[in-house]
């Protein structure tokens, strides 16, 4: 068992250490980034990376509380579903309107690689073999269709 400070240190030590990594990549527009904070520029749409025990996962996290501009978001995701998945190279998987431990509804287009942990430092290879080609792939993909989203 681990204590929550160790759980806490464990983690930013491997953000600081996927930072690092991916330090000398530039955007999709050949600019800097803060890849493991991405900022989309759209309100309420997130690119989310998580590093936990058991799995990582990545994905585009859409936050309205208006379940039906939610959706309505949701929804031009889904128009551009073969383009995302044609710069990713895989399918992912897509949620309408799921709910947190706290009741929060959010929907997600995401990415699951089960069976590492972010407490075993032997896997943050894995992990980062993961996170980086999808969130530069995610980047990608955005840059391309940012300004179909800039009304929301």
């Amino acid at each position: 068992m681990y204590s929550r400070a160790e759980i806490t240190k464990t983690k930013q030590d491997f953000w600081t250490a996927f930072g690092q990594y991916m330090k000398p990549v530039p955007s999709a527009e050949g600019g800097r980034i803060n890849w493991q904070n991405y900022k989309t520029g759209v309100p309420q749409v997130f690119f989310r990376m998580k590093a936990d025990r058991g799995f990582a996962s990545i994905g585009i996290e859409i936050n309205f509380k208006d379940l039906e501009l939610q959706e309505l978001v949701f929804e031009q995701f889904e128009t551009f579903r073969k383009m995302l998945h044609g710069t990713l190279g895989e399918e992912w998987d897509w949620q309408l309107h799921t709910y947190d431990e706290y009741g929060k509804a959010a929907s997600k287009i995401e990415k699951k690689l089960n069976g590492v942990s972010v407490m075993h430092q032997d896997d943050w290879p894995a992990i980062i073999s993961f996170l980086k080609p999808r969130i530069i792939a995610l980047d990608e993909f955005w840059s391309n269709v940012k300004p179909a989203f800039e009304g929301f």
